[in-house]
């Protein structure tokens, strides 16, 4: 029985927070699947009132063994076809614990729990993108209750929030990225004098007031002629010759920023906005060692030690390369040497085109999303390189990145009791977010009489099954209660009648 989301969420009851532009949704440029519109438009957060019955997009669990780390799986589809697109919250059996359903032509990224204010929280950018990769939208920060706490965007006006990082402080601040168009002459880069520059810009905003309190210009320190592709003879291209697709704190507090057509890794001065070193591409201030070269590279992490772990896709943007991998990289800036410390591919040898990206777990283990390849493949390896978990989403469907995290969701609505299939001997227990529930209890009662229980399932997604008991088929009041790993009541839906047909009586 499929997993159905029939009800507003959480976040929907409590005015939900949506984003809107006129540019055409996509996922990013790996699955284009409208005109592309150069200049997303500024976005302002807004009410709506989604609604809708799809379904998330399903998970096929290839490989599921001992040793996996504990948590659920954190991932935004993505796909060139119509699909339910949204943050989403899975166990690694694939069953759905929370999925927010976003309107049509928009989807998410870049979805995981951090810290804000001591707390855990989800965060996730939410917005439109064109078919190059540009994304328009607003980063969101909600609590456990699904409510949303805090909204991140850049605050100057023309410029927009991009969707491949959105990451968290313990200053209470958010690196984001913007990237802006402005004029530029191209002609260095053999490119129209009157062209167009797709500026990389990284900032930091006070999540608290939505003040910007850094500003880095990718072209103030970068030269174009660093970057791996040419721009296009015709000017209303925009030259995209960066394309930064990662932020991160190094230990010492200064930015580790990936500039992806250049194949080139910055350190930058988190103060003066220099760039401290240059790893890989065309003028990396390091000799690479044997195996360290990547190219195309996706969500670099500083992991201490002067060491950094990248995804290397290995090939150029929409062409199959060699195999992608996860490579942890050491630097010596005094010797200026950089050496592979070690590796880790797929046992299938996928080529990932577009995205990915990779996350240290707590028991040593490495967590992989490898982007648009398979597509959708997310894994899971223990230090010595063994598989312990392997999944995939169906068809073309695919997420930007992909975590495994801890999270207690407790939504403020109550479980719903859906009985339109009661007349065939089945009735759901739908509570979406509700993360601590290891069983469902039915009650039911004749009319005229007490409700009593007569049926258990263990919970089996957001959406979870019962059979109903021969004898109850006629009951004419009904309810379900959900349990927790103790047997304890943690929630229970209101009463619903139901009529002889086995629907819900109004």
């Amino acid at each position: 029985m499929p997993h159905r989301l029939r009800t507003l969420t959480a976040l929907a009851a409590t005015a939900l927070l949506a984003v809107a532009s006129n540019t055409s949704g996509t996922a990013p440029a790996a699955v284009a699947a409208s005109p592309a519109a150069d200049a997303p438009a500024v976005l302002q957060p807004r009410d709506v009132a989604t609604s809708g019955v799809e379904e998330p997009p399903p998970v096929d669990v290839l490989t599921r063994r001992p040793g996996r780390a504990q948590g659920d799986l954190f991932v935004t589809a993505q796909s060139p076809t119509p699909i339910a697109r949204g943050p989403q919250i899975m166990d690694d059996h694939g069953r759905p614990i929370w999925f927010r359903k976003l309107p049509a032509g928009y989807f998410a990224a870049d979805f995981r729990t951090q810290e804000y204010k001591g707390e855990k929280v989800l965060t996730w950018w939410e917005g439109k993108s064109t078919n190059t990769g540009i994304g328009a939208g607003v980063g969101y920060i909600a609590n456990e209750n699904y409510e949303i706490i805090a909204t991140v965007q850049t605050p100057d006006p023309g410029e927009v929030m991009d969707l491949h990082e959105f990451l968290l402080t313990p200053k209470g601040t958010a690196l984001i990225l913007s990237y802006q168009q402005k004029p530029y002459d191209l002609s260095e880069v053999g490119g129209p004098k009157n062209g167009t520059v797709v500026d990389n810009v990284v900032q930091e905003i006070d999540i608290a007031t939505g003040k910007k309190v850094m500003n880095w210009s990718a072209l103030e320190h970068v030269p174009l002629g660093h970057s791996d592709i040419r721009p296009s003879s015709d000017a209303s291209v925009p030259y995209d010759y960066l394309h930064v697709n990662s932020v991160d704190v190094d230990t010492d507090g200064n930015l580790i920023i990936s500039g992806n057509t250049a194949s080139t890794v910055y350190k930058v001065d988190r103060k003066t906005g220099e760039i401290i070193w240059r790893l890989g591409g065309k003028n990396s201030d390091f000799r690479l060692g044997v195996g360290v070269r990547f190219s195309w590279q996706h969500d670099v992490r500083a992991v201490g030690g002067n060491t950094y772990r990248v995804f290397d896709n290995a090939t150029r943007r929409g062409m199959e390369g060699y195999e992608s991998r996860v490579a942890w990289i050491k630097v010596d800036p005094r010797r200026g040497r950089a050496e592979l410390v070690r590796q880790q591919v797929h046992p299938d040898l996928m080529s990932a085109a577009f995205e990915g990206g990779s996350q240290a777990l707590r028991n040593g283990n490495t967590f992989v999303s490898w982007g648009v390849s398979g597509p959708g493949r997310m894994s899971e390896f223990t230090r010595d390189g063994r598989l312990v978990f392997d999944a995939k989403f169906p068809g073309a469907v695919s997420s930007y990145r992909a975590y495994r995290l801890g999270w207690e969701g407790r939504p403020l609505t109550k479980p719903e009791l859906l009985v339109d299939e009661a007349a065939s001997g089945v009735v759901h227990a739908n509570w979406n977010g509700a993360s601590e529930v290891a069983r469902w209890r039915l009650l039911a009662a004749k009319p005229g009489g007490d409700l009593k229980p007569v049926a258990t399932a263990a919970w089996d997604g957001f959406d979870t099954p019962i059979t109903l008991p021969a004898d109850s088929r006629a009951a004419g009041r009904m309810q379900v209660q959900a349990l927790d790993g103790r047997g304890k009541v943690i929630g229970s839906s209101t009463v619903t009648s139901v009529d002889a047909a086995g629907a819900a009586a109004n």
